[in-house]
Formats: structure tokens, sequence, C-alpha cells
């Protein structure tokens, strides 16, 4: 894989503050959201199948990753209590909650059903 394909995924990933979360569910119709911890072992394992998604959904689903050690008011305000946490906004509301690790296919037809 070359570095700009590497920075394309990246850069689809959205990176998402308490500040500005808000803004990014009322912008987009569907929101995939990833709560994770750079020192949790099944959120790394999930981090490759994150990026994918929002490499393949570009333009039709939203993908965010939320660190919970550095937005704990996001993750509180959510319930997050276990990691990896997946939640799939719709409308600004959340839908859907699933946690633990799973494959990609798993989150594609999360925003499959939805779309």
């Amino acid at each position: 894989m070359n570095n700009s394909y590497q920075e394309e995924i990246i850069m689809a990933i959205l990176h998402p503050t308490a500040d500005t979360f808000e803004a990014l569910l009322q912008e987009n119709k569907l929101v995939l959201v990833d709560f994770f911890a750079t020192w949790c072992g099944p959120c790394r394992m999930i981090a490759p199948f994150i990026e994918q998604v929002a490499e393949e959904y570009a333009g039709r689903a939203a993908v965010a990753k939320i660190d919970v050690d550095e937005e704990q008011e996001l993750a509180a305000k959510y319930g997050i209590e276990s990691i990896p946490t997946v939640i799939l906004f719709k409308d600004g509301q959340p839908i859907t909650t699933e946690i633990g690790a799973h494959q990609k296919d798993f989150y594609a037809n999360l925003i499959d059903m939805h779309l």
C-alpha cells in the first residue's frame, strides 16, 4: 500500500471533539462512530475494518473515531462503559449500539441497513 492511499483512508475518518460532534451529526444523515482507546487491544483489532468502511462509504455515511480518554465528556454522554463501542447515528440520533469487536462486514451491514 502506498503512502497516498494510506493518507486517503486516514482522511476519510473524522476525529470530532466535544465541540464539533453535534455539528458532525447534523451535517451527515448517517454517522458511524467508533469509541476506542489507544491501549485497547480489540480496538486496535477493528481499526482496519473501520478504516475500510470509511473509505467504502465515503460520501454516503460519515465515519468517526473518538478516543474515550481524550473525549471523556462524549463517552459519558453516550454511556460508553466498554470499548470498542460503535454507535450508528441517523439524523442526529443514536439508532444502533454495538459493543465488542466485529468483522468489517458487520459494520458495513449496519450502514447498509439504514442507507
